[in-house]
């Protein structure tokens, strides 16, 4: 008796419920992520057609209660699949998107910092060489003149434009 007892627990023991349901919802989060790329992001995956058609479906629908029953027939679906390769494509675009912004975000902290003090002229020609100053002093009064006399944003935008060429967008790779 006590050594089919031992035999038993050496063998593998069923999922419980609640492992289960956490692994089906690891499963319907990872497909809410997909719901979230875009449609040649989803393209470049490697899934099965069916679950294409579902993601795309996902996209489509607004109503919240069809969302949800949606998101878990994702979940399902992707019960039957690897996710692992799909969760490294959704963390490596997530990454790229975190340093995209982060990147906007430096363009956006030089512009604001041009436009309101002129010794950042000089840390912005130490740090960047290449920039052509001169450009950048007209684009800045320009802006300053636009804004004053209330016209729309042409060279507030051209100074951005002007600040992306100069600045590296640095990706993770790099």
């Amino acid at each position: 008796m006590q050594n089919n007892i031992k035999h038993d627990a050496d063998q593998e023991s069923p999922l419980s419920k609640t492992r289960r349901k956490r692994a089906m919802h690891a499963l319907q989060d990872i497909g809410e992520q997909l719901v979230t790329l875009d449609l040649q992001q989803i393209a470049e995956l490697d899934l099965p057609e069916i679950l294409k058609d579902a993601l795309f479906e996902a996209k489509r629908i607004t109503k919240h209660e069809a969302h949800r029953r949606q998101l878990q027939y994702i979940g399902k679906l992707m019960r039957k699949i690897d996710v692992a390769p799909i969760q490294e494509k959704i963390n490596s675009v997530r990454s790229t998107s975190i340093h995209h912004t982060a990147w906007l975000h430096l363009l956006e902290r030089w512009r604001e910092r041009l436009l309101a003090d002129e010794a950042a002229f000089t840390e912005f020609g130490q740090q960047y060489p290449n920039a052509d100053l001169q450009r950048l002093r007209i684009l800045v009064r320009n802006t300053i003149k636009e804004k004053l006399a209330g016209k729309p944003p042409k060279n507030f935008r051209a100074l951005f434009q002007e600040l992306r060429s100069i600045i590296p967008e640095k990706t993770p790779s790099n």
